[in-house]
């Protein structure tokens, strides 16, 4: 079941980095899940680091930090995955 939840996850976290950035991505479904899923960890790492991963109630901080770290990984991702697929991006 936590895989699952982790690619619930990394679905909605991805998909909103997408909304967020500027621009279209190129990147595809799965990887969009896949890099929702590494910014949720690199997030909660985070969290841990400060200290705010696990509160009372609703961990607003911890989900903050996986958004960032989402927003973040599907940015240098899709411009990873625009030099290897040799794609010509319009500059917005």
């Amino acid at each position: 079941m936590s895989w699952l939840w982790a690619i619930i996850v990394g679905l909605v976290l991805g998909l909103i980095a997408k909304a967020i950035l500027p621009g279209k991505q190129e990147i595809p479904l799965w990887l969009t899940i896949i890099f929702g899923i590494i910014g949720s960890v690199l997030g909660n790492t985070v969290a841990t680091w400060l200290g705010v991963n696990d509160t009372k109630g609703i961990d607003w901080t911890r989900h903050l930090l996986q958004l960032i770290g989402a927003v973040v990984v599907v940015g240098v991702g899709d411009m990873l995955w625009a030099s290897i697929r040799g794609s010509k991006r319009k500059k917005s």
